[in-house]
């Protein structure tokens, strides 16, 4: 079984991407979250931070891709294969109600006529080899045979299934019973994404979907890095990692309270290792202070217990 990180905006940047690597081994491969290529045809200098030379990066990572217009897929593909990566991933399952009025992400399953002309052009283009990540359908999961069908029809070299629809988000089940239809008419390789949030979730899987390679995690492992790690997520190494978060993202950002702020996202899935403490997690929410915000998690990595398995509450 391979096990991929997936992208999530505003946490799995390039330094949080190559710290986890360095803290917690055992990802065979991370997304990053999406570019969205323009007519500019060049990158941003944050863009250009984001996306390293691929042979400076200590593990495999893939560029992901969200765009309508061929043409701007089929130019940062050449982007990417310049700096060495070695295939882009199409986006195809962003549920955000900005992306998707614009028609991208999973607004591009409300057209599947367009789609199609859409992978026509970018599969006969791209300088590299497309993988794709899609969900079941834009409002519902009657929509996927369709969907499948048209992916069908081209060179993918793997498929991610996110097994809900748009109008679902995150929320609620997902559905398996539309994974088990990709998996018997799927032509590309199949990697699943999903819920996946403990060890227990993902051998339940396994269990029942031994003919699948690939497993996708994203919320399961910012809330719990060392979920895939040999011995787990201890709070002296998670201290370390976010010791570390801290000062580059400083640097990056020319202020440690500008860092801060960006690791308070991260304690959103993090608060989910540790027994409820509501007062604990409104003060980190609320604080403004870098010292205060200090002593709260220095409290919460050295005096409450780490559990066992993750609780998710997001």
């Amino acid at each position: 079984m391979r096990y991929y990180f997936a992208p999530l905006e505003g946490i799995t940047d390039s330094v949080y991407r190559r710290l986890h690597c360095k803290y917690f081994p055992g990802i065979d491969r991370y997304y990053t979250p999406f570019f969205s290529p323009t007519v500019h045809r060049a990158l941003t200098p944050r863009e250009a931070r984001e996306l390293p030379a691929a042979d400076a990066l200590p593990v495999q990572v893939v560029p992901q891709l969200m765009t309508k217009v061929p043409e701007d897929f089929i130019w940062m593909s050449g982007v990417c294969k310049e700096l060495g990566y070695r295939q882009v991933n199409l986006n195809l399952g962003c549920p955000s109600g900005t992306v998707t009025a614009k028609g991208k992400g999973s607004g591009m399953l409300r057209d599947l006529q367009a789609l199609d002309s859409f992978l026509y052009e970018i599969c006969a283009g791209s300088h590299l080899p497309v993988s794709i990540k899609t969900r079941l359908g834009f409002t519902s999961a009657e929509e996927f045979p369709a969907i499948l069908e048209i992916l069908n029809r081209y060179p993918i070299e793997e498929l991610t299934v996110h097994p809900r629809v748009r109008a679902a988000f995150y929320n609620g089940p997902v559905d398996l019973a539309q994974f088990r239809y990709a998996l018997q008419n799927s032509r590309a390789p199949l990697c699943y994404n999903g819920n996946l949030c403990s060890t227990e979730d993902i051998i339940a899987f396994q269990k029942d979907f031994p003919q699948v390679g690939a497993v996708m995690l994203g919320r399961g492992l910012v809330g719990n890095p060392g979920l895939l790690t040999p011995g787990g997520t201890t709070a002296p190494v998670l201290e370390a990692f976010l010791e570390e978060l801290l000062e580059e993202y400083a640097s990056v950002f020319g202020s440690a309270r500008n860092a801060m702020f960006r690791l308070k996202e991260n304690w959103r899935y993090l608060f989910c290792l540790f027994p409820p403490d509501p007062k604990l997690q409104k003060q980190l929410r609320k604080t403004t202070d870098l010292q205060q915000y200090k002593q709260i998690t220095h409290h919460i990595l050295h005096e409450l217990p780490l559990q066992p398995e993750l609780t998710a509450d997001w």
